[in-house]
């Protein structure tokens, strides 16, 4: 199951909010969303508004990214094709950018805050006061409440994440882009000796894997709560990603010959980190991530960008 979300920041996502601002819109979106593709003709019938407001609308959905229409062929001439692109649009105001050396931009991600997900049981999330939702039921990753998670594990698949490169908001080039992180394997129990392999993605990249040697749980994790049980999860490995001109590394060993040429973020507003693990991993052992509120260390997924 996949869901695909968009975080709009208010203050740069005017044309995506005009686009919401109608009634005849939002009931356009809505029906995409629940019916799937349909024509124009389809919607102006459901709907029962003429064709030509229909028309005008869903070009300026399009206009702002909000449905992909494609032209096929019909029994008399052509017909527009629209389809919903989003799941679920979050409005939030951006992260507030943390300078703490002159020349980086951080900016901390919480765990709950995925813009999209494809995830298998054994899964879950919980925050520091209790589980959210069901645990092992992939659904559960659509919970409201996942804005408060401190702990996301799931066996096979990915969450995604879009930070925003801020690097473009003060015209600055980048000569480095970094991800801090607590990471481990995920096994019924715990298992120090449980290898995973865990995969980054940057903007549709496969930037590396990291082998995670296990799931921990010899001693509580320094900020892991009380109520969550010993033979649960409780802390993993801090991990830094680095990718800059001379490839991609983890705690400073390489990993891949990905250069940040590759990674193209002089092209896009947002920077897209996608974490997972492959069906087709040599080490399918499952990904716990750490955020506040559990783990050795009380940070949330961040984002560090170092400036020329």
């Amino acid at each position: 199951m996949s869901r695909s979300f968009l975080v709009v920041d208010p203050e740069e996502g005017m044309p995506i909010l005009k686009g919401l601002a109608s009634p005849a819109r939002v009931a356009v979106l809505k029906l995409l969303h629940e019916k799937g593709a349909l024509n124009v003709n389809e919607i102006a019938d459901i709907l029962d508004l003429p064709q030509s407001s229909v028309s005008t609308n869903v070009q300026l959905l399009e206009e702002a990214g909000l449905i992909h229409t494609e032209t096929q062929k019909a029994r008399k001439g052509n017909q527009k094709v629209c389809r919903s692109v989003y799941d679920e649009i979050l409005v939030v105001f951006k992260n507030e950018i943390k300078e703490t050396e002159p020349d980086a931009i951080e900016v901390s991600m919480p765990l709950g805050l995925y813009t999209s997900f494809e995830v298998t049981a054994p899964c879950g999330l919980c925050s520091a006061d209790g589980i959210i939702g069901l645990l092992d039921v992939p659904n559960t990753f659509l919970d409201p409440d996942r804005m408060k998670a401190g702990l996301i594990w799931f066996t096979r698949g990915h969450v995604e994440y879009q930070f925003p490169n801020n690097a473009r908001l003060t015209n600055t080039s980048i000569r480095e882009i970094e991800f801090l992180m607590e990471l481990s394997s995920e096994v019924p129990g715990t298992s120090a000796d449980w290898p995973s392999d865990i995969t980054l993605t940057v903007n549709g990249v496969d930037i590396g894997t990291w082998t995670s040697p296990g799931d921990f749980g010899d001693k509580r994790g320094v900020f892991t709560p009380d109520w969550w049980k010993l033979k649960g999860s409780q802390y993993g490995k801090l991990k830094n990603f680095r990718i800059n001109d001379d490839g991609a590394f983890v705690d400073g060993l390489r990993i891949s010959e990905i250069t940040l040429a590759d990674l193209k973020l002089d092209e896009h507003h947002s920077i897209r980190l996608r974490i997972g693990v492959r069906d087709n991993a040599k080490h399918p052992g499952g990904i716990n991530i750490f955020g506040r509120g559990f783990g050795n260390y009380d940070q949330d997924i961040l984002l560090r960008l170092k400036t020329r």
